[in-house]
């Protein structure tokens, strides 16, 4: 029997604890051990004010926009709140992951970009921009690429904050264990969104720890290998596409290669 690729490599995973189980079963697959110590939590915005605002008039959107699976999650569940009956107008979505999520919840998708980055969600909608309305629905603090973007093409673009990213402070304590001594050490850790780079340097810095050099640091994409770079921790791998089965399977090639 031929051995696993990742057969006894103990990997973190620092996404949200509801987003958690889908890479820990693809690395598990592989032979891995995962670690389950989150950097981000999911929360409710400050307000529902803009997002219920917006859901209000959603027929008099062009474009329906989601940047996450959360976002879609969030919007859901503020529809039906709201007990929302309007059609919704086109839908584009950022990846395969947000895609899966829209068609849970009943919604058809029109665009899904060649890349899985706001830059190329961005190429895509520009052509479609022009004198049309979008309703973008995302996390607060995001990245203003795309509506930029599509501002700068002639539309009018309504943010709606659905949910925030916090910083657990409660996982300091396993992250402590798990950093305190090299014998604990894991052999990589994932990074699937700037936030979780971000998060994990602000509590290994609450904690007084530095994440050793010797972890793998593996990125699921461009925008989260910046957010690394930008921390001093340039990741040792990207996934060549930014989705969680790609990211499984670099990491699966670059330890293949050691």
């Amino acid at each position: 029997m031929s051995r696993l690729p990742l057969a006894g490599k103990r990997i973190l995973v620092t996404r949200s604890p509801a987003q958690a189980s889908g890479l820990a079963e693809q690395l598990s697959a592989l032979g891995a051990i995962p670690i389950l110590i989150p950097t981000i939590e999911i929360v409710p915005p400050t307000s529902f004010a803009a997002l219920d605002a917006a859901l209000a008039c959603l027929h008099t959107f062009d474009w329906l926009v989601f940047t996450s699976a959360n976002a879609v999650e969030a919007f859901h569940a503020r529809a039906q709140h709201q007990r929302l009956t309007q059609r919704p107008p086109k839908i584009a979505v950022i990846g395969p992951a947000t895609e899966r999520a829209a068609r849970s919840i009943g919604l058809t998708v029109d665009l899904l970009p060649a890349q899985y980055v706001a830059e190329s969600l961005a190429e895509a909608l520009v052509p479609h921009a022009s004198g049309k309305s979008f309703l973008l629905v995302r996390a607060a603090a995001a990245r203003d690429t795309l509506p930029e973007a599509l501002a700068a093409a002639g539309a009018t673009v309504t943010i709606a904050e659905a949910y925030r990213n916090q910083t657990p402070s409660s996982s300091i304590p396993a992250l402590e264990a798990l950093f305190d001594l090299p014998a604990n050490y894991p052999q990589a850790v994932t990074f699937t969104s700037a936030s979780t780079a971000r998060n994990l340097a602000a509590l290994l810095e609450a904690a007084d720890l530095a994440l050793p050099d010797s972890v793998v640091r593996a990125s699921i994409g461009p925008v989260t290998s910046q957010a690394l770079r930008e921390l001093g921790l340039p990741p040792h791998l990207e996934a060549a596409e930014a989705t969680i089965p790609v990211l499984a399977a670099a990491l699966a090639a670059h330890f293949s290669q050691c």
